[in-house]
């Protein structure tokens, strides 16, 4: 255990702040509920800077950085779901890609296959969906066909990271 991997187990911790706010009935919600997630991005640059710095990459740490951004997105999909901020299409359709994804990188794991870390698609895609989250929480007009955009780009991001897969572990699927 290394502090990079401290910080990203603290995030999962604020996964649950994140829905506590967003539903409470305090005047400035959303600005606290989206300062979570900003906090949440902000540590997710930082384990991941100190973790290449200092050479404290883990398997562990490969494995659990991605599941807790993974994590905090599903729950503001959620969040906005439930709050009828998103249609259920682009709900649905997010959570198919996430969902699959944490699913298939546990398969993989069990099986003995290395992981891809994170590249610069993944990265901007992350950015790319932070961006959406902040439209859709302020009510921005045209907010959720942005969404649908990242969407579609987190599904070629998906592809790239697929192909690397295939690469790393030299798979013929």
């Amino acid at each position: 255990m290394n502090l990079p991997n401290l910080i990203t187990i603290g995030r999962f911790f604020l996964i649950p702040i994140y829905f506590l706010l967003f539903f409470s009935n305090h005047p400035y919600n959303t600005e606290l509920a989206f300062l979570v997630l900003v906090v949440a991005g902000l540590s997710d640059m930082l384990d991941g800077y100190l973790a290449r710095k200092y050479e404290w990459v883990t398997q562990i740490g490969i494995l659990l950085d991605p599941l807790a951004d993974k994590l905090m997105m599903i729950s503001v999909i959620l969040s906005f779901l439930i709050a009828q901020m998103i249609s259920w299409w682009a709900a649905a359709v997010f959570f198919i890609r996430d969902i699959g994804m944490i699913v298939s990188a546990a398969f993989f794991h069990v099986k003995g296959k290395k992981p891809v870390p994170a590249n610069l698609y993944g990265k901007i895609t992350t950015v790319l969906f932070y961006i959406a989250f902040l439209l859709i929480m302020f009510r921005v007009p045209y907010a959720e066909p942005f969404l649908w955009g990242v969407i579609v780009f987190a599904f070629i991001t998906s592809s790239i990271y697929y192909v690397a897969f295939r690469k790393i572990n030299r798979m013929v699927l």
